[in-house]
């Protein structure tokens, strides 16, 4: 294939890309499914048939996907791990690995074969990263209670999709007997070990010690080398080991994440990793046959409808069990329910190994490309039907997440919902004046605080009713509501309004674009961030 047909091939795929993508978000949808169907349109079966070099644009998405997977081990220091907390990475891992046993039981007992069964099962289990962030950023609730729940249990799963690999790998030796198959995964263990030992060495203590880190500092082209050259380099030896290509990569980009290099490197590669982002959907588009989808529509609404209902209820149980409120569990379960973009990665290894067969690859696909579309209107909606589910079941006592620090019958005079950092400093000048707080917030740590500032506290999700209540909402005279969350913000304060009509109600709005909302709503006094961040700026120039 002549390589001017195949920079053609990459500049028309990233052009229809571009516009897809555009198109997509001008209607609040995710750019990632215009990328897909860029793929689907200009190449594959069924397709246009505009791109001629579809096998070389596979290599080139599968060496973006050793870069994607080493980018994200970036992320994944072990300093970020542990800050996740054991009941974090203990829900990730059981979301993962029951949702893997069931769909595979199901699929076992539907007449698929054990191997294609428990492949499916590994595809399914994970959820779409790149998607639920992004929705989550733009509506600003990824600091929200269900947001850092999704988040939490996607970078388990992230970390999940390369001991998944190592297994459809295994899957695809079907003629091994038990004994080949315990040496296969002994010298994929011992291999690993090497290379893990052998990239530590590297990446700290000579490349710290050749490069250092001011060198990286002043002459920026040097980080973006380290990057691909580790990135790539580590994918190699992996392949060239006998394991995974992605585990190197994904190791590689672990080690380096708790180097001194990592917030640079992180910055220096963010625009080279959008680009392999839109070519590993383009590329993973390509793989769906639209004929076929339209063709077999039924079955594939029906798979997809039964993906998001299962993924929800098992999401749901296991946070449930973990002690998390029954809305706050299936809003996660909601905003998780998607089949993520590393199922076309597990499936193309499925397909190479013999594991999958075309029929049933052709399936997941599709469905998981309709699962990612109906995402971002999923991810809006998630915390108002989790407070209408918990309402419904009568579940809206949180009661192992609340505690009661002030005793029976509260009667506060200011009321305040929220003590983060803008809840703290606004609470300052109440310290010591004598009049009678309460706080009301999940967090205990932040209640504890409140306490030591002399403040009444309760742990309780104050969208809640019956938490109202009993905070004793209905005799302050005044309430101030700093939750950063506009869904959350604006159903507390319907609440308040009901409970305190005469009460002031003084609200935070994290945008500008909110502030008429919650005035109609019935706050009194609306502060926006970005006005006050706007003042603050403008006072600095000054």
């Amino acid at each position: 294939m002549n390589s001017w047909n195949l920079l053609l091939d990459i500049v028309t795929l990233l052009g229809c890309s571009l516009i897809f993508g555009g198109l997509f978000a001008r209607f609040r949808q995710s750019p990632l499914v215009g990328y897909l169907l860029a793929g689907m349109v200009l190449g594959g079966p069924g397709s246009l048939a505009l791109i001629e070099s579809a096998e070389d644009l596979e290599i080139i998405a599968e060496l973006g996907v050793s870069l994607l997977l080493f980018s994200l081990g970036l992320e994944f220091s072990w300093s970020r791990l542990k800050s996740l907390g054991m009941r974090a990475l203990l829900a990730g891992a059981l979301q993962v690995g029951i949702t893997a046993a069931v769909a595979s039981g199901a699929l076992w007992l539907l007449q698929f074969s054990v191997r294609e069964a428990l492949a499916l099962g590994a595809m399914v289990s994970l959820s779409s990263t790149a998607c639920v962030l992004r929705v989550l950023m733009e509506r600003g609730e990824s600091e929200s209670v269900h947001g850092r729940s999704s988040i939490a249990i996607l970078l388990v799963q992230d970390m999940a999709v390369v001991p998944h690999a190592i297994v459809l790998t295994l899957l695809g030796r079907s003629g091994a007997t038990a004994f080949a198959i315990a040496a296969d995964v002994a010298n994929i263990v011992f291999a690993a070990a090497i290379l893990i030992a052998s990239l530590y060495f590297l990446l700290n203590i000579i490349a710290i010690r050749v490069l250092g880190r001011l060198t990286l500092e002043i002459n920026r082209e040097l980080a973006v080398l380290l990057a691909v050259v580790t990135g790539l380099g580590s994918a190699w030896a992996a392949h060239q080991a006998s394991i995974s290509p992605a585990l190197g990569a994904f190791v590689a980009g672990m080690l380096l994440g708790s180097s001194p290099f990592a917030t640079q490197i992180r910055a220096d590669i963010s625009s080279l990793r959008v680009v392999l982002l839109t070519l590993f959907f383009s590329a993973a588009g390509m793989g769906a046959d639209p004929v076929w989808i339209v063709m077999n529509l039924p079955l594939v609404l029906t798979t997809t409808l039964v993906l998001l209902v299962g993924k929800t209820l098992v999401i749901w149980v296991v946070l449930k069990a973990l002690g998390q409120p029954s809305h706050v569990a299936f809003a996660t379960g909601l905003i998780l329910s998607q089949i993520g973009e590393f199922a076309f990665v597990l499936g193309s290894i499925g397909q190479e190994n013999g594991v999958l067969r075309a029929e049933t690859y052709q399936l997941i696909i599709s469905s998981a490309i309709l699962t990612l579309f109906i995402t971002p209107y999923l991810v809006p909606a998630a915390p108002r039907l989790g407070l209408r589910l918990a309402a419904l079941l009568r579940q809206a006592r949180p009661t192992d997440l609340r505690e009661n620090y002030g005793g029976e019958g509260h009667h506060p005079e200011i009321l305040i919902i929220g003590f983060g950092p803008a809840g703290e400093t606004a609470a300052a000048p109440l310290v010591g004046s004598g009049r009678k707080v309460l706080v009301c917030e999940l967090n205990r740590e932040s209640v504890q605080r409140a306490m030591a500032l002399g403040f009444e506290g309760l742990i309780g999700d104050a969208r809640q009713m019956e938490v109202l209540e009993h905070a004793g909402a209905g005799s302050a005279k005044v309430v101030l509501i700093t939750i950063p969350d506009y869904f959350s913000s604006m159903a507390v304060l319907q609440q308040i309004r009901r409970l305190a009509p005469d009460a002031t109600l003084v609200v935070r709005s994290r945008y500008q674009r909110h502030i008429d909302d919650f005035q109609r709503a019935g706050a009194h006094v609306v502060i926006g961030d970005e006005e006050i961040v706007g003042k603050s700026l403008a006072e600095a120039l000054s």
